[in-house]
Formats: C-alpha cells, structure tokens, sequence
C-alpha cells in the first residue's frame, strides 16, 4: 500500500500504465513528463482511458472518481499526473 502520494510516485505509476496502455517496452524513466500522450513514442486513445483508470486505482491504493476524465483534455503525461494526483488526493 502506497501511503504517500507525491508527485513523482503518481508520475511512475501514470507512465507505468500508459506505456502498457501503448504496449510499449520502455521503463517509466524513459519517457519524459512532458511527452504527449498521442504522439510519436505514446499512443493513448480514449477508450484506454477508461482502463487506465482502473489500473491507477490499484496501482496507488486509492478510490478515483470514474468521471476523472469527463470532459477533460490530455495532451501530456504531465497533464495526467497532476489530475490522478489532485483526485488522488482529495479521495483519501
């Protein structure tokens, strides 16, 4: 159980999911915060968002609303950080 939500343990974990997410085989410090989510190396297409979800609220041990990404817009992994953190920490 992750007992500490800090910006770099969310950023780990939301790049460990999108790199599966694009079936790549990177390390999650190989890509870069600012790296877009559709891009040349990521390829994260809506649907995956939804799985996405379910693997975060495991991989953090915390509850994430299921409409975290309702009527948002993700262009980078940083953008997914800050918005798994921020739900992230108003869950606990």
């Amino acid at each position: 159980m992750i007992t500490k939500l800090d910006y770099g343990t969310v950023a780990e974990s939301v790049k460990h999911v999108v790199i599966a997410e694009s079936r790549l085989s990177l390390a999650p410090a190989d890509i870069n915060d600012h790296e877009p989510l559709n891009g040349e190396v990521l390829s994260v297409n809506s649907l995956g968002f939804v799985g996405m979800l379910v693997r975060l609220e495991d991989e953090l041990d915390v509850m994430l609303s299921d409409d975290l990404f309702v009527g948002r817009t993700f262009h980078t992994v940083d953008d997914l950080v800050k918005a798994v953190l921020s739900a992230a920490e108003a869950s606990r």
